[in-house]
């Protein structure tokens, strides 16, 4: 007689599944401006640019510094493949572009990456790096394929509309771009629970072993470098169709920096963090851009100080604290949290007024000596603005550093408590 056994049903997944389904239709009906909905879009393809580098850094332990290549060369694709279709040389819908600029990235990530991961380590982020400026280099020397310094624009409003759908408002891009974001995201979910998945985890914790076991590491990591290499296309072919330009910028040293910072500070340990990654990476690189010139700077220091304080990034500090209050005693550290928090907030102002006078004396000293800083005005030149920005940034610093490190001594506890309550619960 044959038994079958059913797993019972996993809610929490269908539920946190269905609450980002619902997140990605409903955005554009809360945040209705032409900007609201042109982020939305910027953030949907951040969000797969990022999660498709992860399966390098997070899940496989590889530092790339040129995973743009993957994602730019697939837009160049995308944006060639939209022009055929406008001339009517090429009968796909608009709507398959991007899996154009997927199997783009597949073909190139297949073609370098088996000269990429022959090594690991350092040797393997130095080899991308050389990658990325070969291909930088040559997008501004075969100007047939890659348009120059003016790049490749095209047109999305391209071949037969299917249902009413042009994609000429931004709104039905979003759409476009929402649909191939949950999909991709639903894809590259699944691709760590497979056993390559699996084994690639391993590949980047004990390689040794891996060996020992009889796998070969370096087809692991290969199988995984195109893998996120046909998801950066994907990204890179969304972008094409938003943007309706792709230019030299796509393949740049800059772009691949991006992608490595706001995935380090998503938090490449978590899968959720890249997604937390993407969506900064609008944020900063659009309103923050906009409110100071400053702003690079700023990310900078952020990062900086993610490294030392919180090198697992955004994502491991949620965990950390869902971890902590799961066990109830999350209550106890809001005071020291809100400390935190007022600290930083006032370490941030005082500095955040240094720099801004700093700039408007170097950038700006024709435009006067008033600089508007978060509606006050700054005296670039009075002795007392500056003294008052120092003494309010080195105040709050001080304390800052006293709550913060009473703050360790608590969590300390805490987490010490939490041990002792997991190994009693085990001997039951």
């Amino acid at each position: 007689m044959k038994y079958y056994q059913f797993k019972p049903l996993n809610v929490g997944r269908w539920v946190i599944w269905s609450l980002f389904a619902l997140v990605l239709l409903v955005s554009p009906k809360l945040f209705t401006s032409n900007l609201s909905v042109t982020m939305l879009s910027q953030m949907g393809i951040a969000i797969i640019a990022c999660l498709s580098y992860n399966i390098l850094l997070g899940q496989g332990g590889m530092l790339s510094f040129g995973h743009a290549v993957y994602s730019g060369l697939g837009s160049y694709m995308a944006i060639h493949a939209l022009n055929s279709v406008s001339a009517g040389d090429l009968a796909i819908p608009v709507s398959l572009i991007p899996i154009v600029g997927g199997l783009a990235g597949l073909f190139f990530s297949m073609l370098f990456g088996y000269v990429t991961t022959k090594k690991a380590g350092t040797t393997f982020a130095m080899i991308t790096l050389g990658m990325a400026e070969l291909v930088f280099a040559m997008s501004l020397m075969f100007s047939e394929f890659f348009g120059g310094e003016a790049g490749v624009s095209g047109d999305r409003v391209a071949g037969q509309p299917f249902m009413g759908i042009t994609y000429g408002p931004a709104v039905q891009v979003y759409y476009l771009i929402a649909v191939y974001t949950f999909v991709c995201v639903a894809l590259m979910y699944a691709f760590t629970r497979t056993p390559l998945g699996r084994i690639l985890n391993a590949v980047r914790d004990n390689p040794e072993r891996v060996e020992f076991i009889g796998y070969n590491t370096q087809m692991v990591r290969y199988l995984a470098f195109m893998i996120a290499g046909f998801f950066a296309g994907i990204a890179g072919g969304l972008a094409s169709i938003n943007f309706e330009i792709v230019t030299a910028e796509v393949v740049g040293p800059v772009r691949s920096g991006g992608y490595l910072l706001f995935t380090f500070l998503g938090g490449a340990t978590f899968f959720f963090g890249p997604i937390i990654g993407g969506v900064l990476m609008v944020l900063a690189s659009v309103l923050l851009s906009e409110l100071t010139k400053a702003w690079l700077l700023y990310l900078g220091l952020v990062f900086l100080f993610m490294v030392m304080y919180a090198p697992g990034g955004i994502a491991s500090l949620i965990m950390m604290n869902l971890r902590v209050a799961s066990f109830g005693r999350l209550r106890e550290v809001w005071v020291s949290y809100l400390v935190l928090g007022v600290g930083a907030v006032l370490v941030l102002l005082g500095a955040g007024s240094m720099i801004e006078m700093i700039y408007h004396l170097k950038l700006d000293a024709a435009m006067g000596d008033t600089v508007k800083y978060l509606g006050m005005e700054l005296h670039v030149r009075s002795a007392g603005t500056w003294f008052g920005a120092l003494f309010a940034t080195l105040t709050s610093l001080g304390v800052f550093e006293l709550a913060r490190r009473q703050f360790r001594a608590q969590w300390s506890a805490i987490q010490a408590d939490i041990e002792k309550e997991i190994k009693r619960r085990e001997t039951e």
